[in-house]
């Protein structure tokens, strides 16, 4: 009995001597990307026991794939409060994968909001109510993905893009738009971001914005990035900053397309 107790003492001590270096290790590996952050304690909720413990055995790839492909069936069926849920769980167990976070974003603020701005069997000032929270739960997960990948174009363009082509009353904003592309293109150094920039500033009711809008597009002409979007919106906005006409670029507006 005598033997038995010293052995048990021993492995405590032991298990308690090994603490201090497993999380300094662990740490390590965190820093360094080597090792995924550890799955928040309110997730045994969702996955349950057998998928719980998978994750801890390192198949946090495998479980993700399987999660996604069940949002899509439950996309297909148009039960986006299911949706949510299993990308919730998704993104989690694969923080650093951009396109979860993207589709994500991308079926609450564009997809369920529509679906139920256009569901004809709701009260119309519900549907309205309905489509506003899915599109804020859109940006909420575009925001979450960010705090991860913060130098993530993908997920900075998808957030100009829900605050651009949302169709959900009062919640397009350029600005915000204009600010999410820039960000973009500082995070990738792809010109057509710093265009798209331009374009949405260009198209909102703030005069410092057109002047920003003036800065971004005239750069690019000057860099002969030419298409006749960049000419056209530089040619407004020439005239509602009154800019001299000796500043001003010396091309026609383009002609605008002959409807038929």
């Amino acid at each position: 009995m005598k033997r038995k107790l010293q052995a048990l003492a021993v492995l405590l001590l032991f298990g308690v001597a090994k603490v201090p270096v497993e999380a300094y290790l662990t740490r390590q590996l965190l820093a360094a990307k080597l090792l995924n952050p550890p799955v928040d304690m309110g997730m045994r909720e969702n996955l349950g026991q057998m998928g719980f413990a998978a994750t801890l055995g390192g198949l946090r790839s495998l479980i993700a794939s399987v999660t996604y492909l069940q949002a899509a069936h439950e996309w297909e069926l148009v039960n986006w409060g299911k949706v949510d849920q299993l990308f919730q769980i998704t993104t989690r167990l694969q923080p650093r994968f951009p396109n979860y976070w993207d589709e994500a974003a991308w079926h609450m603020a564009s997809n369920a909001a529509s679906s139920y701005l256009t569901n004809e069997k709701l009260d119309p000032a519900l549907r309205t109510k309905l489509a506003e929270q899915h599109f804020r739960r859109g940006l909420e997960i575009i925001h979450e993905g960010l705090r991860v990948l913060p130098r993530e174009s993908k997920l900075w363009v998808r957030q100009a893009e829900i605050y651009d082509l949302t169709r959900v009353p009062g919640m397009r904003d350029h600005a915000k738009a204009g600010d999410a592309y820039l960000k973009a293109y500082e995070c990738s150094n792809f010109a057509l971001y710093a265009r798209l920039a331009g374009y949405q500033y260009a198209q909102t009711n703030d005069p410092n914005l057109w002047r920003k809008a003036h800065l971004i597009l005239l750069d690019a002409y000057r860099k002969r990035q030419r298409p006749p979007s960049v000419i056209s919106t530089l040619k407004s906005l020439e005239e509602r900053l009154n800019i001299p006409v000796m500043q001003r670029i010396p091309d026609v507006a383009p002609r605008p397309p002959l409807r038929r």
